[in-house]
């Protein structure tokens, strides 16, 4: 914050005062504050959501959600809906990404939660996944869903298949 400053500052010699005692040679004070920051009504200080963090960035750059529009490749009402809560599919996260300059979530330590990480945030559908992979959709379905954990031989074709994958 800036400190405050103080100008001095001197009239010029206006007389209106029918030959009274003249103060217009004394300094006269201006003292000059920085206005603070108020952020916008609806501007997400810390986001928690992919639509905060894509109203944030949008409000940051000082676009309007047509201009995101064009970027991200929607529609304006679907903008408008991923602001105010509704989640965006799976397919738009790679544009939404790149809008943002980051990935919004964290990547997990174990293998499966960094499986799903990698296909959220290139947007893949479990069919897409599996063809990538050589594996089953539904396969990957129970394994990312938590219903049926993989054993060992598939966690560490998991691990080989991510260490060779550019995250």
């Amino acid at each position: 914050m800036e400190c405050m400053r103080i100008d001095v500052y001197y009239p010029p010699n206006t007389r209106r005062d029918r030959g009274v005692v003249h103060f217009d040679k004394l300094p006269q004070y201006l003292l000059r504050l920085p206005r603070p920051i108020i952020p916008l009504k609806g501007y997400p200080t810390e986001p928690k959501t992919i639509g905060e963090h894509i109203r944030k960035r949008r409000l940051d750059l000082g676009l309007i959600q047509g201009e995101v529009v064009e970027i991200v490749g929607v529609t304006e009402s679907t903008v408008w809906n991923w602001e105010h809560g509704t989640e965006a599919e799976i397919r738009f996260m790679p544009k939404i990404v790149d809008f943002l300059g980051y990935v919004p979530f964290e990547c997990p330590d174990n293998p499966i939660g960094k499986l799903r990480y990698f296909k959220l945030i290139k947007g893949l559908s479990y069919e897409r996944l599996g063809i990538l992979m050589g594996k089953d959709p539904e396969q990957l379905t129970d394994w990312l869903s938590g219903r049926i954990m993989p054993c060992e031989r598939n966690i560490n074709f998991v691990i080989d298949f991510l260490d060779n994958q550019l995250i």
